[in-house]
């Protein structure tokens, strides 16, 4: 191979990652249009929830158990509560769910973000009650 053909693969090959470069570059910024549209979307949706859930009186009961989320079934069980201090377990025990450990500390995490989130208060270890 002689110095000529050496560089003339050379250049076909610099040609060659040229353009691929080129469409890489095209598809970032594509993704980035595509990526900025939905985290705009998302704070549209977030924003709107806000309001909608602002909205909503806090003593809101859905209609059917089965179409509501276990948040709102969580909250539902306070609200018709409002005095009383529940523990995780009977609070499954009330809602039906399973009393196993590993469904008891996804309850128990989601008790944490109601308490952080002013919904309810912890007035002692492992207790939760409607925030007054």
């Amino acid at each position: 191979m002689n110095v000529s053909e050496l560089l003339r693969l050379l250049q076909t090959e610099q040609d060659e990652t040229t353009a691929r470069v080129d469409n890489l570059h095209e598809e970032i910024e594509r993704l980035a249009t595509a990526l900025a549209e939905a985290e705009a979307r998302l704070t549209e949706l977030a924003a709107t929830r806000k309001v909608i859930e602002g909205l909503t009186p806090p003593d809101y009961a859905p209609t059917s158990a089965e179409t509501a989320t276990v948040y709102q079934r969580i909250v539902t069980v306070f609200n018709e509560h409002p005095e009383k201090v529940l523990r995780v377990r009977d609070l499954h025990e009330h809602l039906g769910l399973p009393t196993d450990e590993p469904s008891i500390n996804v309850t128990r995490s989601r008790l944490g973000r109601l308490v952080r989130q002013g919904f309810l208060e912890q007035p002692g270890r492992g207790q939760y009650q409607k925030r007054t």
